[in-house]
C-alpha cells in the first residue's frame, strides 16, 4: 500500500536478521544485505541501527520526497533499556529531518510489553491505545486468506478487526467455539473470574473504553501496592500524526514555535 502511494519503504526485523527493502536505490538494499549476513548479535544491532540511517540517506543524498520505515521486533535485538532512545531516534526523523519531505511514516513493533514501561516515562511520549484495524484494511488482509473461508461481513462481526483473532479463526478451521474455548483456557478465565467481572466484560466488549475510565472498579490483575499495569496507567488522549510533516502550536510563554510529532503512538 505504501509503495502505491509512491514511498520508499525499508521493512527491518532485527531480531531474525530479515528486512526488505522496497526502493530502487541498490546501495541501501546491499548495505542491508551485509549487515544480515553478520554473526548473530553483531546483525542485529546493525539493521536496527540502518533502518534509522537509511531513511536519513534516502532523504537527504537520493532527494526522496516520501519515506517508510517499519522495523519489527527491534527491542529484543538491541535490548529493553534502549527502547526510548531508539523511538525518540525516530521520532527525530520527522521533526528534525536532515531534508524537507512530503510524508514519512515510521512504526516500530513488539510482541512484548515491557517496552511501554520504558518508552512512557519520558515526558515525549503519550501512549494511546489503538483498537485493531480500520475495516478496509482487515479487509486486505482478509483477502489474503485462501478459500474456504465464511464472508467476510461474518469475519468482521467475529473479530472486530483483530488481526490476531483472525488468525486464530483460521487455524482453528473458523470455529468461534474453538476460539473461545482456547482463550478461556489461555487466559485462565475460570467461573469465578467470569462471575464476579461479567457486567464489566461485556461493556468492555461494547466499548473498550471503559476500561480505562475512573470508574472502573480496582481490577483483579492490579499489584499489591495497588498499582496497575502500563496498559492501564499510560493511556493518554492525545492526536497521532502518521505520515506527514506534524502542525505546530505555540508553547505558553514561550516566544517560539514547538513541533509536535509522532511520539503519541503506543507500539
Amino acid at each position: 500500500m505504501l509503495r502505491d502511494l509512491g514511498y520508499d519503504v525499508i521493512y527491518v526485523d532485527p531480531l531474525h536478521r530479515f528486512f526488505t527493502a522496497h526502493t530502487d536505490v541498490d546501495e541501501i538494499a546491499r548495505r542491508l544485505a551485509d549487515a544480515a549476513s553478520e554473526t548473530i548479535g553483531v546483525a542485529q544491532l546493525k539493521l536496527a541501527t540502518l533502518a534509522i540511517d537509511a531513511v536519513k540517506e534516502l532523504l537527504a543524498r537520493w532527494g526522496r520526497r516520501r519515506v517508510a520505515v517499519l522495523v519489527d521486533e527491534v527491542f529484543q535485538a538491541i535490548g529493553v533499556d534502549k527502547a526510548g532512545i531508539y523511538v525518540k531516534s525516530l521520532l527525530n526523523l520527522i521533526e528534525y529531518p536532515p531534508r524537507s519531505y512530503e510524508g514519512i511514516v515510521a512504526a516500530v513493533a513488539t510482541s512484548e510489553g515491557v517496552t511501554r514501561g520504558e518508552i512512557g516515562r519520558h515526558r515525549w511520549a503519550h501512549l494511546t491505545p489503538m483498537w485493531n484495524m480500520a475495516k478496509e484494511g482487515f479487509r486486505q488482509l482478509y483477502d489474503k486468506i485462501s478459500r474456504p473461508k465464511p464472508p467476510f461481513e461474518e469475519v468482521w462481526r467475529w473479530t472486530g478487526g483483530n488481526p490476531n483473532l483472525l488468525l486464530e479463526l483460521y487455524m482453528r478451521s473458523w470455529s468461534v467455539d474453538a476460539v473461545v474455548k482456547a482463550l478461556i483456557r489461555d487466559k485462565e478465565l475460570t467461573s469465578s473470574f467470569i462471575a464476579k467481572w461479567r457486567r464489566w466484560l461485556e461493556e468492555a466488549v461494547e466499548d473498550p473504553r471503559g476500561l480505562v475510565e475512573p470508574r472502573r472498579p480496582r481490577r483483579v490483575d492490579q499489584t499489591a501496592d495497588g498499582e496497575e499495569p502500563y496498559s492501564i496507567q499510560h493511556v493518554r488522549q492525545r492526536p497521532l500524526f502518521l505520515g506527514r510533516p506534524a502542525p505546530t502550536r505555540e508553547r505558553p510563554g514561550a516566544g517560539h514555535r514547538e513541533k509536535r510529532g509522532l511520539a503519541d503512538a503506543d507500539t
